[in-house]
């Protein structure tokens, strides 16, 4: 059984954006339902600032993180890709098409 069918009393309470996710192709789902790289990221942050301890001050503080941010940022850009977005986009134009041609019958219907 799916999750979605399961939950329809839970999400009346919680609103539409909690099972926004599942309108994704599957290959995307997982990732953007968790929240883990936010976590690792947060993790790398207190790793780095464990070293230090006590930092001199606020500008030496930012000058860390600013520098762990852009390091992450540079994985991110020069890295493996974390989503390929050619399937989300096929699937996209395919149900565009398909709800317009369903206007269009509906349309032809009504006239």
């Amino acid at each position: 059984m799916c999750f979605v069918h399961n939950c329809t009393r839970g999400k009346g309470c919680l609103g539409d954006d909690i099972t926004a996710v599942f309108a994704l192709p599957q290959p995307y789902r997982k990732r953007l339902r968790t929240t883990n790289g936010i976590e690792r990221l947060n993790e790398e942050l207190r790793r780095r600032e464990r070293v230090i301890r006590i930092f001199p001050n606020d500008q030496s503080l930012i000058r860390l993180m600013g520098s762990v941010l852009m390091e992450h940022h540079e994985k991110w850009i020069n890295g493996k890709k974390y989503f390929n977005m050619d399937c989300y986009f096929e699937e996209r134009d395919e149900a565009r098409r398909q709800a317009l041609a369903q206007r269009a019958d509906h349309l032809q219907v009504v006239k």
